[in-house]
């Protein structure tokens, strides 16, 4: 298991008042990722405490500091792996304070021709955006359904896992299963305060893409994708994908086969 490294802290002073939920911490796995980092300053601006997790706590240190320099509230670099399996549900206990949002930004692209005849990259895979985050948030779950007052976590999926395509299969396999083990994760705690929350983002301008040639129209920066989820955080929405999106998966999602299968993009 690993142990939290110390950041930069500075006292939360909240505009209103909010429940004891609102004030634990969010923690955000895979907190190096641009959304994650994104959300985390949007919730941070909002008060609340946050715990950066990930393998690189030099890094996450910095950004630590930054939250809280800018938004006067705690915040703190935690080590982190999510490949970890066994180790997660008990990293989770070992935290000071059992947080009241947790966000997994977890996600390993890949180079699909390297990894379809390398078994090898093909877990790495799918522990980066499967079993790793998937794993967490039960754990997670679990420990925040039992707090009092409304509690959340939000996996980020992607559209890539609606319909497998040659150029990213792997990748949409493994998000697609992350999006499933949510939906019944969210089954599973129907009726409690609990909120599980599946983000299904489609083209995100992030260090992930660099160097992909995205189409504009349909590409967000990671602050807009975070506001989106943010948004449905505070509106308590269990599904969060951009409209333009939502109508594209649609016609996609629907293209009969034989159709599909002639298709490139």
């Amino acid at each position: 298991m690993t142990s939290p490294a110390s950041a930069s802290r500075a006292s939360a002073s909240p505009a209103s008042p909010r429940t004891p939920a609102e004030t634990r911490p969010a923690l955000i796995l895979g907190a190096r990722s641009d959304m994650g980092r994104a959300v985390a300053h949007l919730l941070a601006a909002e008060g609340r405490p946050i715990l950066l997790a990930g393998r690189d706590v030099a890094a996450l240190e910095r950004d630590a500091a930054d939250i809280a320099a800018r938004h006067r509230v705690e915040a703190r670099a935690l080590a982190w792996d999510a490949a970890d399996l066994a180790g997660h549900a008990a990293w989770l206990d070992a935290l000071p304070e059992t947080p009241g949002v947790v966000l997994s930004a977890v996600g390993l692209l890949g180079d699909q021709e390297a990894t379809q005849e390398d078994p090898a990259r093909i877990a790495e895979i799918v522990t980066a955006n499967f079993t790793g985050p998937a794993v967490a948030l039960e754990a997670a779950a679990v420990r925040l359904a039992a707090l009092p007052g409304p509690t959340a976590v939000i996996g980020i999926a992607s559209v890539a896992g609606d319909r497998g395509r040659a150029r990213n299969y792997w990748y949409g396999a493994a998000k697609g299963g992350f999006a499933t083990m949510l939906s019944g994760l969210r089954q599973r705690f129907a009726g409690t305060d609990l909120l599980v929350m599946t983000v299904k983002p489609g083209f995100v301008a992030t260090a992930m893409t660099e160097g992909m040639d995205l189409p504009a129209p349909l590409t967000l920066t990671a602050e807009a994708q975070a506001e989106l989820i943010v948004r449905a955080l505070r509106k308590r929405r269990a599904k969060v994908m951009h409209w333009k999106w939502a109508l594209l998966m649609s016609v996609i999602r629907n293209l009969p086969e034989a159709i599909f299968l002639r298709t490139r993009f």
